[in-house]
């Protein structure tokens, strides 16, 4: 037994761990791994080396996070499903706060009124922003929201058939299979066209059918182009009987239409650009909403934060309802898998929806599509590249090819790191009818600095001329 202490541990104090296995009955640590077979135990010391003080530990990873290049040091354009978004200081202030930066669950409505009633506020404006009725009080992610509205769909049709776009992001696509198979559901894609990028409407009816359970469709769509004829898809959608589900960027619908003025059954998305960082890839806060019907409202998972009295009628009081659909309750029964949620990401997006109300989201919108428009503007003017690679409207997000440059996508991107820039995602893989392809990504976070910036790399590595620029 180690006769040293470690700062970090306090049971590594020799004393105490003494009293522990006393407690235990045991002399030795050894004999905790009884039950392992000898074959599989290490009977060597590791190799670590030796400790180092709280000083020396600080150093030592300061020294690694050196080695990293984050969105402050290059302006980033990649997104594909996490975003470069501004997080206001009000919002990561007021999700520190101790009674909400907790793991604990609501269900004592008499001690929890604070955070039900700032995830009721939630869920109130994610109502207001997607045009529905309903919205429960987050999901894992966007994936996860899209693989519970399939199984939602599938549980109140009869069904067992969703129909998808071949436009979705592929991890999407593989969360919502995962989901899907083990209920029995089989997904079917519809292609689009390769002009516009837009869903093929043939062949979205040829795919529809007396076992479609839901069609979904993404708008805007994983490669940043906006659908133009959601009117039409829930038309057959509806016709034949399935639900419609809709996936959105929040941020688009600040100048897009809400997909509850378009017919949608069921909304999803992704809610990390409302006040919540990339962090490496997460945590996310997936949305969910669905029109006020018993049938869905019944069967649709995640917790539902509602406003009523208290007992003697005098108060306004928030608490969880619809509790039978849950875990807690109905075990295996559940609607969903979900026991645990993003609670703390909803607040941050409650925070972030309310600091800017519908002005600013209509605000937001604009400057996004503007910077947009601008990159897209400034990109086609290079030789060498064809931007975007779909004739339709875009947001946020846009295509560029480099067929015409003989490079490759991968190429491109060790050279604009090189030069101080983070290219986007290379979808070639994922959609190899698409050439040497990438989406790039452009927020309110990228100034016009930014954007020529990559423009005067991209024509260096190229070897064309931008053309002249234009004001924004």
């Amino acid at each position: 037994m180690a006769s040293k202490s470690h700062p970090y541990i306090p049971n590594s104090l020799p004393e105490t761990k003494a009293e522990m296995m006393r407690e235990m009955g045991i002399k030795t640590v050894e004999e905790l791994y009884v039950d392992v077979p000898e074959k599989y135990r290490l009977k060597r010391r590791l190799n670590l080396p030796e400790r180092l003080s709280e000083l020396e530990l600080k150093r030592h990873v300061e020294r690694l996070l050196a080695k990293n290049k984050t969105c402050l040091d290059m302006p980033v354009f990649l997104g594909a499903g996490c975003w470069p978004h501004y997080v206001p200081a009000v919002v990561k202030t007021i999700v520190q706060r101790g009674e909400l930066l907790t793991s604990y669950t609501p269900y004592q409505p008499e001690i929890s009124q604070g955070m039900l009633q700032i995830l009721f506020e939630y869920q109130s404006m994610i109502c207001e922003l997607t045009g529905m009725e309903v919205a429960n009080c987050s999901m894992y992610d966007w994936a996860s929201a899209l693989g519970e509205a399939a199984r939602m769909a599938a549980r109140i049709t009869r069904r067992n058939e969703v129909v998808i776009p071949k436009i979705i992001h592929p991890e999407r696509k593989a969360t919502l299979q995962t989901y899907a198979e083990p209920a029995g559901i089989k997904i079917r894609e519809t292609a689009y066209k390769p002009e516009t990028g837009q869903l093929d409407l043939e062949d979205l009816k040829n795919k529809i059918c007396e076992k479609t359970a839901a069609v979904y469709i993404e708008n805007p769509s994983y490669l940043g182009f906006i659908e133009t004829n959601l009117e039409e898809i829930e038309t057959e959608a509806h016709a034949k009987g399935a639900l419609f589900i809709v996936g959105v960027d929040p941020t688009s619908l600040g100048v897009l239409k809400p997909p509850g003025e378009y017919g949608a059954d069921i909304v999803v998305g992704e809610g990390q650009p409302l006040g919540n960082a990339m962090n490496y890839g997460g945590p996310l806060l997936g949305i969910f909403a669905c029109r006020s019907d018993i049938r869905l409202v019944r069967q649709m998972p995640g917790r539902i934060i509602g406003m009523t009295t208290t007992v003697d009628s005098e108060r306004r009081a928030f608490c969880m309802a619809l509790q039978t659909r849950e875990q807690h309750i109905r075990r295996e029964k559940a609607t969903s898998n979900i026991c645990s949620n993003e609670s703390l990401c909803a607040v941050a997006a409650a925070v972030y929806m309310a600091l800017l109300g519908p002005e600013g989201f209509r605000e937001l919108g604009e400057t996004i599509t503007l910077k947009a428009t601008y990159a897209m503007r400034v990109l086609s003017e290079i030789s060498g590249l064809r931007v975007p690679v779909f004739n339709s409207p875009h947001f946020k997000e846009f295509t560029v090819n480099f067929d015409e440059s003989g490079l490759t996508v991968e190429k491109v991107h060790r050279e604009l790191l090189r030069r101080g820039v983070h290219g986007g995602k290379n979808v070639s893989k994922e959609f190899p009818e698409l050439g040497e392809t990438a989406l790039y990504c452009v927020t309110e976070m990228h100034s016009k600095e930014d954007i020529d910036k990559l423009a005067e790399v991209l024509g260096e590595v190229l070897g064309g001329n931008k053309g002249d620029e234009w004001k924004v």
